[in-house]
């Protein structure tokens, strides 16, 4: 009877608070509350959905609650300041810390354990540099008619529509005051972008959004007019994401506001569909030349592609494209599958894609192979937030570094993982005005910024106490990591790097390059005959 307990109790006391209210009527707050648990045991016992509210009428509602609030607690009293669950508490500390300009050094030691396995660490020099400055920029497309000078530290894809306008606005005026670009996501390029005058790489996705016809496909007519603009620096074609590669998407016809349907150029009350391919070509060479159009139609302005590294086959078909026609693309944004500040389904979000390091030292390694790598810049995403993160992802073979996370910190993200509700509490992944409208677009701004600002000098200090004088000096032989309590290896003798043309004298000694890179086809995204096999023969 103990599961009844409560439901019990409820009934005993509702009669009993019902004569103490004759004679002291303070008593009138036991009644009503006696008789909302009686009936809402009762209602627990009729209703046929639930067994365990059935089983434990009243009583089911407070492991509901506590259920409910389960991820604020742990985050709050349970985990540790370096569990990284997406992002550690300190993680998160030191993003607050530098966007509101507060002091973000450390007391009495680190905590991390410096012999634990996976503990990494750059190496310092006895004779160290001094940098006047920290506005470390790299020149993408400086062969087109107007290259761009991009910072080495920018704000990565979010969409308007997945953030609020105020986000979107901030966002873009922090890029503007701190001179780095801010990427639309393949929402398109909104009013909350363009108000603020900040610079847009505009993301072009399967949908075509800002740029498409009435039936979904691609519109070289309205490409123009956007890509046209001085605000757009340069175009990037998103083949994949790190979130969810490989899946489309659906904003539902409800979520598509007058605003949304404007800046998408899709109808009102309809679902708006996020394709999980493109229509404007289907084969590797097709998208060179889809990338070699896009450059002519927008007047010579860089254009590169967004990729999550899946079948190695796909992105070496790409490469051998490259090599055979001679149509490169500006650079290259390599995603990597611990990417992610929306919503996704469980199972990519956790077990589809390659991890950014793996994924960026394949395609490094694929352009030096071709003896490309000069001619294409490569940037890289995912769960960069500190100056460390860009150093190492920089020395792992990436040019600049990409964040959406992070800067989502500076607007003053609570990591309160709502992203999928419509219900953040900051008013950053929001649709509702009541919402987004309480964050102070201005002061959300100069946080985006001086988080900007201070990790790119951070940047600096660690580069002058290597000895270093810009990002493109650092290599894997700078960051070491620890692979057990007694051996320590740097990142270039645990990598094989592959040396400049080797992929055009022979098929190196690496195992990804060698089961795949003689079968990889240009005019193709199948699989190899050999791989088609193997699953014919799962089907017998």
């Amino acid at each position: 009877m103990h599961r009844y307990l409560v439901y019990v109790l409820a009934i005993l006391l509702f009669p009993v608070c019902l004569w103490l209210a004759t004679i002291w009527p303070a008593w009138y707050w036991g009644v009503g509350t006696s008789a909302a648990l009686v009936v809402l045991g009762t209602w627990d016992l009729l209703q046929t959905r639930s067994t365990l509210r059935r089983n434990y009428p009243v009583m089911a509602h407070f492991r509901y609650g506590l259920e409910s609030i389960g991820p604020e607690i742990r985050q709050y009293f349970v985990q540790s300041d370096l569990e990284d669950v997406p992002f550690s508490r300190q993680q998160r500390a030191l993003i607050y810390q530098r966007s509101k300009n507060e002091m973000d050094v450390v007391p009495f030691g680190t905590l991390r354990s410096t012999y634990a396995v996976d503990y990494e660490w750059i190496n310092h020099s006895l004779a160290p540099t001094e940098i006047a400055h920290s506005d470390f920029r790299v020149l993408i497309g400086p062969n087109c008619a107007k290259p761009y000078s991009a910072s080495v530290f920018n704000i990565s894809a979010m969409s308007f529509g997945s953030l609020s306008a105020n986000a979107i606005r901030a966002l873009n005026e922090g890029a503007r005051r701190g001179s780095f670009y801010h990427d639309t996501g393949e929402g398109s390029i909104s009013p909350y972008h363009r108000e603020m005058g900040g610079d847009l790489v505009w993301e072009i996705g399967s949908g075509y959004f800002g740029c498409r016809d009435e039936a979904g496909g691609f519109s070289e007519e309205k490409f123009v007019a956007n890509a046209n603009t001085d605000q757009v620096k340069m175009i990037e074609i998103k083949l994949s994401q790190g979130a969810k590669p490989g899946h489309g998407g659906v904003l539902p016809a409800a979520k598509v506001s007058e605003e949304i349907s404007i800046t998408r150029g899709v109808p009102m009350g309809v679902d708006c569909v996020s394709p999980s391919k493109h229509s404007a070509f289907s084969t590797p060479v097709e998208l060179l030349q889809f990338v070699a159009r896009l450059r002519e139609l927008s007047g010579g302005k860089p254009v590169g592609f967004k990729l999550a590294i899946g079948h190695p086959w796909e992105w070496f078909g790409i490469a051998k494209a490259m090599q055979e026609t001679q149509l490169l693309p500006d650079f290259i944004v390599v995603d990597g599958a611990e990417g992610g500040t929306g919503a996704a389904p469980a199972e990519f979000i956790d077990h589809v894609g390659v991890p950014m390091h793996e994924a960026l030292l394949l395609v490094h390694n694929t352009l030096v192979g071709l003896d490309l790598r000069e001619r294409i810049k490569v940037g890289a995403a995912g769960k960069v937030t500190s100056a460390f993160e860009i150093a190492r992802t920089i020395a792992l073979g990436a040019d600049w570094c990409n964040a959406g996370r992070g800067f989502m910190f500076a607007l003053g993200c609570i990591q309160s993982l709502s992203c999928h509700s419509d219900k953040c509490p900051t008013g950053i992944a929001t649709q509702d005005p009541h919402r987004w409208r309480h964050l102070d677009a201005a002061d959300k701004a100069t946080r985006v910024h001086r988080y900007h600002d201070n990790t790119v000098r951070a940047l600096r200090d660690l580069l002058c106490a290597a000895g270093l004088n810009h990002p493109a000096e650092l290599g894997p032989e700078h960051i070491l990591r620890r692979v057990s309590p007694v051996e320590i290896r740097s990142l270039a003798s645990l990598y094989r790097y592959l040396s400049p043309g080797e992929l055009l004298r022979q098929v190196p000694d690496h195992a990804v390059f060698h089961d795949y890179w003689s079968d990889a086809r240009s005019d193709s995204f199948q699989p190899p005959a050999r791989i088609q096999a193997l699953r014919s023969s799962k089907s017998r």
